[in-house]
C-alpha cells in the first residue's frame, strides 16, 4: 500500500533522514520504533506532504505521491494522526468529526464504526475538543482520522501521556482495524510493550536510519527492547 525508496531528508546542512527504504502492506500493522531525535517525526511529514522530500520517492496505492500536495494525499486515502493529537479544541467532537470527512460529499454520515470502537465520543458529541481529557482527545482524533475510510492510516506515537486503560482501548481498536483487512497501519512508537504488542513487522531508527527490521513475532528475539534504551 505505502512503498518508501531511498528518502532522504535535509534540515539546512543537517542530514535528517539518510536512504530510507520501506513498505507497509495492507492488513498489516508496521511499527517504526526510534528514540526521540532520530528522524521519526519528520519521515512522517514528509510521507504527508508537510516537508518536501530532497531525494528519493514515495508511492502509495501503485501510484508515485512524492510531490503530491497534502491535500491530495488524504483525498487518495491517507489518514494521519499527529503527535500531540492536534484537535480543534474550541469546536465540539462532533464538529471535530466533521472535519474528518472534508474530502466526503456533503451530508455524509459519521461511520458508526467509530463509535464502536470509543464510545465515550458517542457520549460527548456536544463537549468542546478542549474539555475531553488526553486520552478522550486521542480517541478523537483517532476517530477524525478514520472517519473518511482511509486505507492507510498513520499514528505518530498515540500512547504520549495517555492514560492506561486508553491506551487498553486504543491497541484494541488498531488491531481491530488490522484484522479486518482493509488499511496498512504505520504505527510510530515509543513504548515498546503496546508496539510489540501490534507489530506484524517492525523498522528501528537511529539518526535518521533504519538500522533494524523483522517480523513483528521475533522483536524480542531480535532485542529491539535494547535498541531503544537510552
Amino acid at each position: 500500500m505505502l512503498k518508501v525508496d531511498n528518502l532522504n531528508q535535509y534540515y539546512g546542512g543537517s542530514h535528517i533522514l539518510r536512504n530510507l527504504s520501506f513498505e507497509a502492506k495492507i492488513g498489516e500493522v508496521t511499527t517504526l520504533l526510534g528514540r526521540n531525535g532520530v528522524g521519526k517525526t519528520t519521515l512522517l511529514k514528509s510521507l504527508m506532504g508537510l516537508v518536501k522530500v530532497k531525494t528519493g520517492s514515495i508511492s502509495f496505492d501503485g501510484k508515485d505521491i512524492t510531490h503530491a500536495p497534502s491535500y491530495e494525499r488524504v483525498k487518495a486515502g491517507i489518514g494521519y494522526v499527529p503527535q500531540g493529537r492536534e484537535i480543534f479544541p474550541r469546536l465540539t467532537v462532533d464538529e471535530n468529526l466533521q472535519m474528518g470527512l472534508a474530502t466526503r460529499p456533503g451530508g455524509t454520515p459519521i461511520p458508526p464504526r467509530i463509535f464502536e470502537m470509543f464510545p465515550v465520543l458517542k457520549q460527548m458529541m456536544k463537549r468542546r475538543g478542549g474539555d475531553l481529557s488526553g486520552g478522550q482527545q486521542q480517541q478523537l482524533a483517532i476517530g477524525r482520522a478514520l472517519a473518511f475510510g482511509p486505507r492507510l492510516l498513520i499514528l505518530d506515537e498515540p500512547t504520549e501521556g495517555i492514560q492506561p486503560s486508553i491506551i487498553k482501548d486504543i491497541e484494541r481498536a488498531i488491531r481491530t482495524l488490522a484484522e479486518e483487512g482493509n488499511m496498512a497501519i504505520l504505527l510510530v512508537e515509543q513504548y515498546y510493550d503496546f508496539a510489540e504488542s501490534l507489530a506484524d513487522q517492525y523498522l528501528v531508527m537511529e539518526r535518521g536510519e533504519i538500522i533494524k527490521r523483522g517480523a513483528g513475532k521475533d522483536m524480542p528475539k531480535d532485542g529491539v527492547r535494547e535498541l531503544l534504551a537510552v
